[in-house]
């Protein structure tokens, strides 16, 4: 038993290795690099603060937190740091719930195993469940008394602006080279999408080396690597623990509590991404295997959402960063959302 258990891990880990490491990881994580060394933080964080408009700073966050990638424990610093340099506390949390939940490597990724309806849904219910969390956890502690804290803006913030031109290029020669082989190249074999991503990805570092200083490339790429060294070696044992629970899992087990789009299926699977702890992207693989087990489109939602949102390392680590009542008043309003999106989705959407 331990022997098929451990085939059926390498097994899942050689399909993944195969199929999406080249075309799909490698420039993901060359744009989550660039969005880090490239993109002026100052100039964002500056219309984020208590006072600034809240529906702007809500949007500001939530689309800001798609180029965060990260898991729901490492998203806690960027968040913790936003809040006591003086960000709003709808704000601090709105960035603590999108970034796992839905980053940009999670949705190409996502895309990438179970289709483009689905990543749709995802965006659209993690933007919603953000403005929710964020106006609760604003109402909630709107009386929460904070030091004043002065934010002074130096270099390209005072001036506001937040990517240049040629780095905006870049960006988006990199997001050629990431979806142009899964889309362009979806229905053919796979040799076709590694020819489609090597002639973007030639394109792409003509461009780089004709535009950038060594020390700049240099940046792009450290920063590039430490997400790979960070998060690729956990989303290899993810995939193989995946594997491992397909074939343990029985499948009437999955048919009967986590079939359909009933209330009880959608909030069973928010209880177990809630309770899990999923790297960045492992979800997106773990929800596949369920579904072909038989789990409803809608629990599938709700599992993609705060599987890679919420944990229980999460839950403790924001009652010892913010304070116990704004881990409780987090948790149990997401917890909520995701039965209600879960429901919603399933029902009426997808």
């Amino acid at each position: 038993m331990l022997m098929e258990l451990i085939i059926a891990g390498l097994l899942a880990l050689q399909d993944y290795v195969a199929t999406h490491v080249l075309t799909c990881l490698v420039p993901a994580f060359m744009l989550a690099g660039a969005m880090v060394a490239f993109i002026n933080q100052e100039a964002i964080l500056s219309h984020l603060g208590e006072k600034a408009n809240k529906v702007k700073s809500f949007s500001l966050a939530g689309i800001a937190s798609f180029f965060v990638a990260a898991c729901s424990c490492t998203v806690i610093p960027v968040s913790a740091g936003l809040y006591f340099s003086g960000a709003a506390i709808g704000v601090a949390f709105i960035v603590l719930w999108v970034a796992p939940s839905a980053n940009i490597l999670s949705l190409v990724y996502t895309g990438n195993i179970l289709g483009g309806e689905i990543v749709v849904a995802r965006v659209v219910a993690s933007l919603a469940m953000a403005f929710v969390v964020g106006w609760v956890m604003t109402l909630a502690f709107r009386n929460e008394v904070r030091e004043e804290i002065v934010v002074s803006g130096t270099g390209e913030g005072e001036k506001g602006e937040i990517v240049s031109r040629r780095h905006v290029i870049l960006l988006l020669l990199i997001v050629i080279s990431l979806l142009a082989p899964n889309y362009i190249g979806q229905t053919g074999p796979y040799w076709q999408k590694v020819i489609i991503w090597g002639t973007a990805t030639i394109v792409l570092f003509g461009y780089a080396l004709k535009m950038f200083s060594k020390d700049e490339i240099k940046s792009w790429l450290r920063e590039t690597w430490w997400f790979v060294r960070i998060i690729l070696p956990l989303l290899l044992a993810g995939v193989f623990a995946v594997g491992v629970i397909g074939k343990l899992l029985p499948e009437d087990w999955i048919r009967s509590w986590l079939g359909g789009n009933g209330v009880t299926a959608s909030f069973l699977a928010t209880m177990i991404g809630a309770i899990s702890y999923f790297a960045t992207m492992t979800e997106a693989p773990f929800v596949d295997t369920l579904m072909k087990l038989g789990m409803g489109k809608g629990p599938a939602l709700a599992l993609l959402l705060t599987g890679p949102g919420l944990s229980l390392p999460n839950w403790i680590a924001i009652a010892r960063v913010f304070g116990v009542k704004k881990s409780i008043v987090y948790v149990i309003t997401i917890v909520i959302l995701g039965t209600f999106v879960g429901w919603f989705f399933g029902n009426f959407i997808l």
